[in-house]
């Protein structure tokens, strides 16, 4: 994982066709059915995994940066941070140039304009948003990508990935980082000790549920007190369900949050939110878990996990990285059930951004457009690279491998993280706008109008009417 005035993704959005997404889908769910057996953990060490070998070690060029030095600002923490220096530590290697990592508070554009007020900006930042790089650009900040960084984007992204970068036609981000949020982790050894099997569908999800609930297990693990997770939540059902044209409106507030559809979305959601005994530690307890600790609590404990299963991301492999269980045998994972026709395909992302431009700035933005930048941090797990030329054997398990291979291989069918698409008061503030509201809503889950109706107004200021 994120103004008053009406933010854009900068891009026209695509409509694809449920034909489309149903195909990724279905590489998506051949391919983690197809993961098992002895794989390491995301953490794992950095040896070549699976026999693969890593990206070329000079696939870019790079100019001398000999007495130059850079800031980057971005709000990862632990492991993710500490990963990402590896690849800014290779950059000072093969340029000369120094790199301090800036740790940033979220929302980070109000970490920014404070810097900017300041008079020291960081050079470069990593952007969680699509309507925060657009915010950038609105206010002077963001710098476009000059011809070395834009062609190296271009041999290595597919043209989704380079629009979402883009704003008024402009290229001004480099998403090197994504992620897929159509994943729901569990923990092998209570599934088996259930009877539960992997479920395609939401019925089969709640029966699943119930199966662990009966076992003396609960059923989910939710990270409520990042609000974050709840919208990833309410996305892959309200896509799923609604579709990919109403998903699209609803990014764009051109339906109101009023809208039968969403209800019919919170209304799906509160089949498990609702349900006390569903959720560990039940709504309260679910508020006052972090992310980090709703993964972590899934897979340790022995028999008697707090949890049987937990939603989120690729990403949630760093966090079971720090526990025993080994993925591919102990923490599995299966796609995101469909609640509707087809499953969803919801994915996310970081961008870097130049904010002081110099042949330094830019030649980081065009080191991190590579597979050699990539393929770094793809090696020490817990990352996905949307970079087709990366060679995915680096990554350390199948598990990990194989997500990666779906989501090159499903190109530009995918939607964007909704709340990364709207504008960050309303999408991406921790304690307001939609976080607060599915927080809210989370506590209470029989309150679905009046969860729209707050939903709405928050949009409707954010968004500009």
């Amino acid at each position: 994982m994120r103004t008053s005035s009406t933010i854009r993704t900068g891009r026209t959005v695509k409509r694809t066709t449920r034909a489309a997404a149903t195909l990724a889908v279905a590489a998506l769910t051949l391919s983690l059915t197809a993961c098992g057996g002895d794989d390491d953990n995301g953490g794992g060490d950095n040896g070549d995994k699976g026999g693969g070998t890593k990206a070329p070690a000079s696939s870019v060029t790079l100019p001398k940066l000999d007495g130059e030095s850079l800031e980057v600002a971005a709000v990862w923490t632990g492991t993710e941070q500490k990963n990402f220096k590896q690849v800014l530590s290779e950059f000072e290697k093969r340029t000369g140039a120094k790199v301090t990592f800036v740790p940033a508070q979220d929302p980070i554009i109000n970490f920014l304009g404070s810097k900017i007020a300041g008079g020291a900006p960081p050079d470069v930042a990593m952007l969680p948003q699509p309507g925060a790089i657009k915010q950038a650009v609105d206010k002077g900040w963001a710098k476009p990508l000059g011809a070395e960084a834009t062609k190296e984007l271009g041999e290595n992204y597919s043209p989704g990935w380079q629009d979402i970068g883009k704003v008024g036609g402009k290229q001004y981000g480099v998403y090197y980082k994504a992620a897929n949020k159509s994943l729901i982790w569990y923990n092998a050894k209570v599934f088996e000790n259930a009877g539960a099997a992997e479920p395609k569908t939401w019925d089969e999800l709640l029966n699943t549920a119930q199966m662990v609930y009966d076992s003396g297990v609960t059923p989910f693990s939710v990270g409520g007190a990042d609000g974050w997770t709840l919208t990833d939540w309410f996305e892959n059902v309200y896509l799923s369900q609604a579709g990919p044209e109403k998903y699209d409106q609803l990014a764009q507030h051109e339906i109101k949050w009023t809208d039968p559809s969403v209800k019919e979305a919170l209304t799906t959601l509160a089949e498990i939110w609702g349900k006390k005994d569903f959720v560990a530690g039940g709504a309260s307890g679910a508020l006052q878990t972090e992310f980090p600790a709703s993964v972590t609590q899934t897979f340790t404990g022995g028999d008697q996990p707090k949890a049987g299963m937990v939603y989120e991301g690729d990403f949630a492999q760093v966090n079971i990285g720090e526990t025993k269980a080994k993925i591919g045998t102990d923490a599995k994972v299966f796609p995101f059930p469909a609640v509707g026709d087809t499953a969803p395909v919801v994915s996310g992302g970081d961008a870097a951004v130049i904010l002081k431009d110099s042949k330094a700035a830019q030649a980081l933005a065009t080191w991190l457009a590579s597979p050699d930048a990539a393929a770094i941090q793809a090696k020490l797990g817990g990352f996905l690279s949307p970079n087709k030329s990366i060679d995915s054997s680096v990554y350390p398990n199948e598990v990990q491998k194989k997500i990666a291979d779906a989501l090159i291989a499903a190109g530009d069918d995918f939607r964007f993280d909704m709340s990364d698409q709207a504008p960050q008061a309303f999408g991406g503030t921790p304690g307001k706008g939609e976080w607060k509201t599915l927080q809210d809503f989370l506590k209470n889950p029989k309150d679905v109008a009046g969860a729209q109706a707050k939903l709405e107004a928050d949009a409707a200021a954010a968004y500009g009417g």
